[in-house]
């Protein structure tokens, strides 16, 4: 298509600045930038006087800015000196609703610039996806195609006269109080809640205030929804956000880049001025600036232990229970030993936040300081987030959220997987110095979270399961060797094991990936650090102990990257396992027992009990078309995906059908059921192999059970013989002409029921805001063997129904048999019998 062309169009274009030209424009001689302080000296004549705006009734809090109140206004004093210096924003959920979650949520992070204009002043936000070094000619087409978005435009209401900065002030009301999608709920919550708009009448400004690095803004905002998650009748949902606004760094730290061999938080950036033939997206470490003090480098150098020019310092919470504060810092010192591996010593404190009367402006919301908040919540639950510079990497500051009910789930975890072995566990209410050593174990977890260290799930494989019982073994190691891990404690010693230790301490892991990512090495920065970095990896390439696991989303494909696991072997270390819960239930009325109080923790114990039995199932069940993961590069041997062996996913069918499909009946105690519900114990036993049931028939399990076979042949558990096995082991009563009991008639319903499933329903698809990161095989289902092997399997097992059905003597089951097989006709023939 030919457009006409625009002369007119023409001598506009001309007249516009581009860069690298002279702009020319009719009767004006002025420069841009004295047509921009003209501008401004024009618009000072026209605005207020300072305190006609800023009046004697404000209160004003000084800080990066100085922010003013005034009635139900507020404004931002901002000094010519942080203008076009970058803040980071970072928008949490403060307050939340009931449904939706947990507080502290965060919802967004941008990088954010103060810019005047004229008359006004604008925010814009600023954008470190894509990325090319100012000195190449690829960086003009890079801010080209990433101009800078406008958030808000904000007129100027005066200027502060008697300041030597020529001090600017704003009205940032609407910013905060209005529906500025950035700082409040986001898109994937809107339309998951269907809200419709913010209701600006229940909406307002908490509190704004200022900090000499950071502004922290609250503010509650609720939005008119068509399905909010809890009080359906309001129609609406309530949050409190809050709004932290950073001053970034004026120079960055140095990056440290990423390697998947080694588990780290990271920031990313899609690079244009690498020299690849493609665009790149690059990874490098979130980590604090921990650096040499030049007077130390030589010390550094000769392998002497040095303190940084900065520490990391933690302060606990005013609002944290004394007891529990020492079991706190000691969580947190506890790293110490790691970044002494790293070259520095003291390089990681714990201080008490100072009182009120040593310091009244103190605030655990002032970004200098990264607190331990201990918050009165009903919520089971310790998390560590932090804040980091999307430029560097560099964390400038963390809040450990040490949620109260954090003591419960830990109280739990220690009795199931401990009392059988441990008289300190046999109760409902530990002695505090048990209580301590737990509150310290997690608050080391939290810790590392934010050090940059993620889960490592690939962590606990490394110890045989036999290794677990011995004193000598876990007291040197733990029961992991990442505290990372979620190896919570030792339930596989047995009893007369001795004096073992039950949970993981900082661990060799750990060390190792401290020192990897905070080791300064002198003379190399950025790029030039990779050769040495990938030196360190490979000398430690091979040793289990060392490896990093990926934690797993929606789906469970590396069995040897799991959560809540022990050991090299799940089936042993699961049999030990519920050796031990044998042991525990028929004492659970005398270690829950106290005089006047009802059976709350003895319901609560035994369900317990029967979660932790259901992970076991979990675990094993995840080596049934199990791939290993292990990354590697191309300078290192071996296949970095490894299908599990095959006597191994036998052995794991095998266990399922004894330790589950077969029924439990340990876990029936009539003397408990009595004194905690009126049913329900049928159900459960129904539900706990229902689930178990349909995992192992997983689309995605079945897929990679056959991609096993095609790979390695008659070397592979391939999906026939795992159907074939979950059959006969399913309806063994059907050889011997047996009764089938209850349990066991609920369990074959229930394996029909996911025939019929398999042979009618697709895969689920993920949703595309999950998509990054549920681990999940994909199939077309239709297309595959799935259906064909299902139908066989089914035919068999008509067969064999119809050849044994009148071979019971016990009504019931020839009832059952009947009804199975008119089930199986209308899942074979489902438009005949329709």
């Amino acid at each position: 298509m030919i457009k006409h062309f625009s002369y007119k169009a023409l001598l506009v274009a001309l007249s516009v600045s581009v860069s690298g030209c002279a702009v020319f424009q009719a009767g004006s001689t002025e420069s841009s930038e004295e047509v921009s302080k003209n501008s401004e000296a024009k618009n000072k004549d026209k605005l207020k006087p300072y305190n006609k705006v800023i009046t004697k009734d404000a209160k004003s809090d000084e800080g990066l800015f100085t922010v003013h109140q005034v009635d139900d206004k507020y404004f931002y004093e901002i000094p010519d000196s942080l203008f076009n210096r970058e803040m980071l924003t970072v928008t949490r959920i403060a307050k939340t609703a009931s449904g939706i979650g947990f507080g502290g949520g965060k919802q967004n992070t941008q990088v954010h610039r103060w810019e005047k204009n004229g008359d006004n002043v604008l925010l814009r936000v600023v954008s470190y996806e894509v990325y090319a070094a100012d000195s190449l000619p690829v960086h003009e087409a890079v801010v080209n195609s990433n101009f800078e978005p406008i958030l808000q435009k904000f007129p100027i209401q005066t200027v502060k006269k008697d300041s030597a900065s020529n001090n600017v002030v704003i009205d940032v009301t609407a910013l905060y109080s209005k529906d500025i999608m950035a700082l409040g709920l986001q898109d994937d919550e809107r339309e998951e809640y269907k809200v419709s708009r913010l209701d600006e009448d229940r909406s307002y400004i908490d509190t704004i205030r200022s900090y000499p690095e950071n502004v922290e803004v609250r503010h509650v905002k609720t939005y008119n929804a068509g399905d909010p998650p809890s009080n359906s009748s309001l129609g609406s949902i309530s949050l409190e956000f809050s709004n932290s606004m950073i001053l970034l760094p004026k120079v960055p730290m140095e990056r440290r880049y990423f390697d998947q061999r080694v588990g780290w938080f990271t920031t990313g950036q899609t690079d244009y001025g690498l020299e690849a033939q493609k665009s790149e997206t690059i990874r490098y470490l979130d980590r604090w600036r921990l650096e040499v003090k030049e007077e130390d480098m030589e010390k550094f150098k000769r392998g002497e232990l040095v303190e940084p020019k900065e520490s990391i310092v933690y302060y606990i919470d005013r609002a944290t229970p004394q007891k529990w504060r020492p079991f706190i810092k000691e969580g947190i010192e506890d790293w110490q030993v790691a970044f002494e591996a790293a070259g520095f010593k003291n390089a990681i404190i714990a201080k008490d936040a100072p009182t009120v009367e040593e310091d009244p402006d103190w605030s655990p919301e002032d970004a200098r300081y990264s607190v331990v908040r201990y918050l009165a919540s009903p919520i089971p639950n310790a998390n560590g987030p932090h804040v980091s510079d999307p430029r560097s990497g560099e964390i400038l500051e963390s809040d450990i959220n040490w949620y109260h009910n954090v003591m419960t789930l830990l109280r739990n975890w220690f009795f199931v997987q401990t009392a059988a072995i441990n008289e300190e566990a046999q109760g409902v209410q530990f002695k505090d110095e048990v209580m301590g050593r737990l509150i310290r174990f997690v608050s080391s977890h939290e810790v590392g979270h934010t050090l940059g260290l993620p889960h490592n799930m690939g962590s606990s494989v490394a110890y045989p399961v036999e290794s677990l019982r011995d004193p000598e073994f876990t007291k040197l190691y733990g029961t992991a060797p990442s505290i990372m891990d979620y190896a919570r404690f030792n339930y596989v010693a047995q009893p007369g094991d001795g004096d073992v230790a039950l949970m993981p301490n900082i661990g060799p892991y750990d060390k190792y990936a401290i020192n990897w990512g905070y080791r300064p090495i002198p003379e190399k920065e950025g790029m030039e650090e990779e050769e040495i970095l990938d030196q360190w990896i490979l000398e430690r390439a091979g040793d289990p102990m060392y490896r990093f696991g990926r934690q797993q989303s929606g789906g469970v494909i590396d069995p040897s990257s799991q959560t809540e696991d022990l050991g090299d072997d799940a089936v042993l270390a699961s049999e030990y396992g519920i050796k031990n819960l044998k042991r525990i239930l028929p004492n659970l009325l005398d270690w829950t027992a106290e005089d006047g109080k009802d059976y709350e923790d003895l319901d609560d114990i035994y369900g317990q009990i029967v979660g932790q039995y259901n992970r076991y199932m979990g675990h094993v069940t995840a080596n049934i078309g199990g791939v290993y993961e292990n990354y590697k590069t191309y300078d290192q041997e071996g296949a970095v995906y490894t299908h599990v062996d095959k006597e191994q996913q036998k052995r794991a069918m095998n266990f399922l059908q004894s330790q589950l499909f077969e029924t439990p009946q340990w876990l029936m105690d009539p003397d408990i059921f009595n004194k905690v519900e009126f049913d329900g114990n049928i159900e459960r036993i129904r539900s706990m192999q229902e689930r178990a049931l349909n995992n192992i028939m997983d689309f995605g399990r079945m897929a990679r059970l056959m991609e096993n076979e095609e790979v390695n042949g008659s070397e592979a558990y391939s999906l026939l013989n795992m159907m074939t096995d979950l059959r006969k082991g399913i309806w063994n009563e059907l050889s011997s002409g047996g009764k089938t009991d209850r349990y066991r008639r609920n369990l074959q319903r229930a394996y029909l029921d996911r025939m019929e499933h398999l042979m009618t329903k697709e895969q689920a698809e993920v949703p595309a805001r999950y998509r990054s990161w549920v681990t999940q095989s994909t199939i077309d289902v239709a297309q595959s063997d799935i259906r064909p092997i299902v139908r066989g399997e089914l035919k068999n097992l008509q067969r064999q129904i119809r050849n044994s059905v009148y071979n019971s003597g016990d009504t019931l089951t020839r009832y059952h048999l009947q009804d199975a097989l008119e089930r199986i006709d209308l899942i074979l023939n489902p438009i005949a019998k329709g």
